[in-house]
């Protein structure tokens, strides 16, 4: 699936990657992701996006995002936008796409595969741009949840699609290693006064 002679990109929309692997039961490991990209082929960039709550400055994703900016990704947040729908109910909206289309056009001609761990419907016609370009691309993500977690444009569209659950033994860890936050607030953890919005 991936030539050790190319160049490639790994993006990572991180609020689906964790939703996706929370799905599966199972943690990312960002250190052996790294490494096991690192060994298929020639990596140019590997990338992480995530929106932020404000009060989310000190919770438990600042660590990882501190970890992943200081080991190997660049790491691209922007705040997380918190209005009330028609119905009275709190929302946030925290949707990274622009970033990540601009991002991966503007790296295309310096990369010849790029992994895109999401399964958002939203980045079919990303993929297909970057076809036309004469890129590979390959998505991440898992159908055996139920329902599954890719768009079937998504994965149709996609040159590869890498099954989650497959890689799990590669680059996952177990919930139960992962290490107590202090406030014991986990990311994007539910909340009854929030719906979560992806728009």
């Amino acid at each position: 699936m991936i030539d050790p002679r190319e160049k490639i990109a790994v993006f990572i929309d991180g609020a689906n990657l964790y939703a996706a692997s929370r799905a599966l039961g199972f943690d990312i490991d960002y250190r052996r992701l790294l490494k096991d990209f690192q060994e298929k082929a020639y990596l140019i960039r590997a990338v992480y996006y995530t929106a932020l709550a404000e009060d989310q400055e000190y919770s438990s994703i600042r660590p990882l995002i501190d970890w992943l900016d200081y080991n190997g990704y660049k790491v691209v947040t922007k705040p997380l936008k918190e209005f009330t729908d028609a119905q009275g109910r709190r929302k946030v909206k925290g949707n990274m796409d622009i970033e990540l289309v601009v991002d991966a056009m503007e790296i295309a001609d310096h990369i010849d595969h790029f992994i895109l761990f999401s399964g958002d419907g939203d980045f079919r016609y990303l993929v297909e741009a970057l076809q036309r370009k004469g890129k590979k691309v390959t998505v991440a993500s898992t159908v055996k949840t139920k329902p599954p977690m890719i768009s079937d444009d998504l994965r149709r569209q996609a040159d590869h699609f890498m099954e989650l659950n497959q890689l799990a033994s590669d680059v996952g860890r177990d919930p139960a290693e992962r290490p107590a936050p202090p406030n014991s607030d986990d990311e994007y953890e539910d909340d009854d006064e929030y719906e979560y919005e992806d728009i």
